[in-house]
């Protein structure tokens, strides 16, 4: 999302401190909102006098309580965290504002933004803090010399009910924003165009770089897409963008959801596209130099030779597949997740890769500078922050282990013999937890953190009486 280097003062939205000194000194700014990134990859923070901000928090930091790490989605204090108890007292860490990610927010009147990373009071990193996690994988590229680039795909649903609507309705004959597949179809995104641009302009206004919108098929399914940029900057952005839609959709008296599967119909998905530079940005190192040779002089496989791929491009690939599975619960962390995983539905069952086959798990595209791999394992319910992070360590884990590429999928992956996609938030739990790759990748502390929020996941889920069961249940059983 946005140019690789286009989330820096300078870029419209964007602002310096002494920008927004000069804001707030003539009244046209007065709040500051920080903002951090939970587990479910969502907004938490505080609204700060932008004075004070200036005065104070700029130099000091801010503080908020360790249980924005430590809670279920409903915010209630659950048990199983070694950072975050009743028992430690449930004390503050430090919000340390990116200066980098300073920005307005022009569907707010008078507000900017900073993006914070967390740390303990003694300077320490918070390691399970999404946004910690994704910085240590880009310190291992940037060890090598490398530059992660990622572009995500949202998808969402929009509904002509309001949010308090949609609640008080149980979130039932909800009414979408169109009653067919508006695929592609400029007529169907017309009947909400103005919703869609404003969220586009928006975002624009907020220093994101919107590329385009388009229907989906699901009803009332849209998606807006924007360009690529290093991978915290797309973090960020995605994260950004996704509270900023909410709160635009909420302004103009109507609902979106970006839930991984709302229905029976197609779910929400964030493909995420990915690739690699060298330090400086400009050399694709994904792509083979030449008619596809790699740079080490070793042999490339048919696929490589076909389609140019480098050696580095054949191992993180091949990284994927290997780690896929285990690595799942960074890409699918909810129990409603993995009911969008069906045959036929543009969402992947099978582990593996095909160049442009929109049917495998991993699909290649490009050439080039635009060679990059797209993962379509994530939803729209996705922490962007963690999914990258399993990118990398996937990716870097068939690197250092020089792992072969298996021959690419042609036709559909669907009808394959291939490993599948964990089916279930239970089975991608005991992958994660069980995972050496993610326990040397991520650590200890953090893969025994992340397990926990599955758990919890689980245990509120199957505490829970649905209505499939009362409907199947109430009066025949």
């Amino acid at each position: 999302m946005s140019g690789a280097d286009s989330d820096r003062p300078g870029r419209p939205g964007m602002l310096t401190v002494e920008e927004l000194r000069a804001e707030v000194d003539s009244g046209r700014i007065d709040t500051v909102l920080i903002a951090m990134a939970d587990m479910q990859g969502r907004l938490q923070g505080k609204r700060l006098a932008a004075s004070h901000f200036l005065d104070d928090v700029l130099e000091h930091n801010a503080e908020g309580c360790n249980y924005l790490l430590a809670v279920d989605v409903d915010m209630n204090t659950v048990s199983g965290y070694a950072m975050s108890s009743w028992d430690r007292g449930y004390g503050d860490f430090v919000f340390k504002p990116d200066l980098g990610t300073l920005r307005r927010v022009p569907w707010q009147e008078g507000t900017a933004l900073v993006m914070c990373d967390l740390e303990w009071e003694d300077g320490s990193p918070v390691l399970a803090s999404p946004r910690g996690v994704l910085r240590r994988q880009l310190e291992r590229l940037a060890e090598r010399g490398w530059l992660a680039l990622a572009g995500t795909e949202l998808e969402f649903i929009v509904f002509r009910d309001s949010y308090e609507e949609a609640w008080a309705k149980s979130y039932r004959d909800l009414q979408p924003a169109n009653d067919y597949n508006v695929d592609y179809s400029l007529l169907g995104t017309a009947r909400i165009e103005p919703l869609l641009r404003r969220i586009r302009n928006s975002m624009a206004g907020a220093g994101l770089r919107v590329e385009s919108a388009k229907g989906e098929c699901n009803y009332g399914q849209h998606e807006i897409a924007f360009r690529y940029a290093d991978a915290l900057t797309t973090a960020d952005g995605h994260a950004i963008y996704k509270n900023g839609a909410k709160e635009i959709a909420a302004q103009d008296g109507c609902s979106l959801t970006f839930m991984s599967k709302y229905n029976e119909r197609e779910g929400n998905s964030c493909h995420i596209h990915f690739s690699l530079r060298n330090a400086d940005g400009g050399e694709a190192i994904m792509a083979a130099e030449g008619s596809g040779e790699p740079r080490s002089g070793a042999p490339v496989s048919q696929a490589a030779r076909h389609h140019g791929y480098s050696e580095l491009m054949e191992q993180f690939l091949a990284g994927q597949l290997a780690c896929l599975r285990e690595l799942t619960l960074f890409l699918a962390p909810n129990v409603n997740s993995y009911k969008r995983y069906a045959e036929g539905s543009f969402a992947p069952t099978a582990v593996a890769w095909g160049h442009d086959n929109r049917t495998c798990a991993l699909r290649v595209v490009g050439h080039g500078h635009s060679l990059r791999l797209e993962n379509s394992v994530p939803g729209g319910d996705v922490n962007p922050y963690l999914a990258l992070a399993a990118i990398i360590a996937a990716g870097l884990h068939g690197v250092d282990k020089g792992l072969p590429l298996e021959d690419e999928l042609t036709g559909n992956a669907y009808q394959s013999d291939k490993p599948t996609v964990p089916k279930t938030l239970r089975e991608a739990r005991d992958l994660f937890a069980d995972s050496e790759v993610a326990r040397q990748a991520f650590g200890a502390d953090v893969v025994d953190h992340y397990t926990n929020m599955a758990r919890v996941e689980l245990d509120a889920f199957e505490a829970a009486v649905t209505d499939w069961e009362r409907y199947r249940g109430f009066e025949r059983l």
